[in-house]
């Protein structure tokens, strides 16, 4: 690990104002990290070392990027703005352990990246790290987590609220179906909170930095995953409703078959969704989609 203080307060210029001149868009959800205690959390909340690949999600002008650069063995920092790409490589022109992808994380092909780059530079394991766009947390860490890349860990900041979802446990009542998806494949651990003040602009909500360690083994054994995950889904589409009455949006599955399969998993059908356990969704799908 670098010395977290080495740079304290360096990209905290309390001014309210982003260098560059830069005009932030809103519609890519750009707020720009600007604390470095929290910065310092995050690197070493990933646990980052000379033999890690880091996928930086999100760069922004690199307050982040710069921290990673310092412990990690190579650095690929993925960018959709245009016009943050030459701020990015200019700031980091000296550096021979960066690069940056411009395009959108959602499209990529991470695994490529992941594999590609691991072998070039010799590296023995990778970290997803990031500062996600609020609009599109949920899909941009389902698409990587099911992604079939070979990384270790996900470091990443949201939303409070979306962050709480998915760090609460199935059958509680914060659960949804996010919250299932995620500690299927994952564990997950609480970095640190994050208030609005740490952002240039200054977002209307807090965040929360949460690592997601995937799995070495998944959480529950299941016949079809994609079936799981549709029980899932059906029952958080009407939270209010009975799992009974929820889980009829599985428009290929009639409602006797429903109640034979709630009778069969011995799950009360006016239960809701968000009561099942992992194993519970799990002996439910697997009585719905029989092999």
């Amino acid at each position: 690990m670098g010395n977290k203080s080495k740079h304290k307060g360096k990209y905290n210029t309390g001014s309210g104002r982003a260098p560059h001149g830069f005009k932030h868009a809103k519609s890519l959800g750009q707020n720009f990290l600007n604390d470095q205690s929290v910065i310092d959390d995050i690197v070493e909340g990933s646990e980052i070392d000379e033999q890690t690949l880091v996928v930086e999600i999100g760069p922004g002008e690199g307050a982040l990027t710069s921290e990673l650069i310092d412990d990690a063995g190579y650095v690929i920092a993925i960018e959709l703005d245009d016009r943050l790409i030459p701020i990015l490589r200019t700031k980091f022109a000296l550096h021979d352990n960066f690069e940056v992808i411009h395009e959108d994380i959602l499209k990529v092909d991470i695994k490529s990246i992941v594999d590609e780059s691991m072998r070039a530079h010799g590296l023995t394991k990778t970290r997803i790290v990031g500062n996600l766009p609020y609009y599109i947390t949920t899909p941009i860490i389902t698409k990587l987590i099911e992604s079939k890349a070979r990384f270790e860990s996900l470091t990443v900041m949201m939303q409070k609220e979306v962050g709480d979802r998915i760090a609460a446990e199935p059958g509680t009542k914060l659960a949804g179906a996010i919250t299932y998806a995620v500690h299927y494949r994952c564990t997950v651990d609480k970095v640190c909170d994050v208030s609005r003040e740490s952002f240039y602009p200054v977002p209307k909500v807090d965040s929360v930095v949460l690592r997601l360690n995937m799995r070495d083994k998944l959480a529950v054994q299941v016949n079809d995953e994609n079936n799981f995950f549709r029980c899932i889904k059906a029952g958080f589409s009407m939270r209010r409703k009975t799992l009974l009455n929820s889980l009829q949006a599985l428009d290929d599955v009639n409602k006797d078959v429903i109640k034979h399969a709630l009778e069969s998993a011995n799950i009360d059908p006016s239960r809701r969704a968000e009561t099942l356990t992992m194993e519970e969704f799990a002996e439910l799908s697997n009585s719905i989609w029989k092999e």
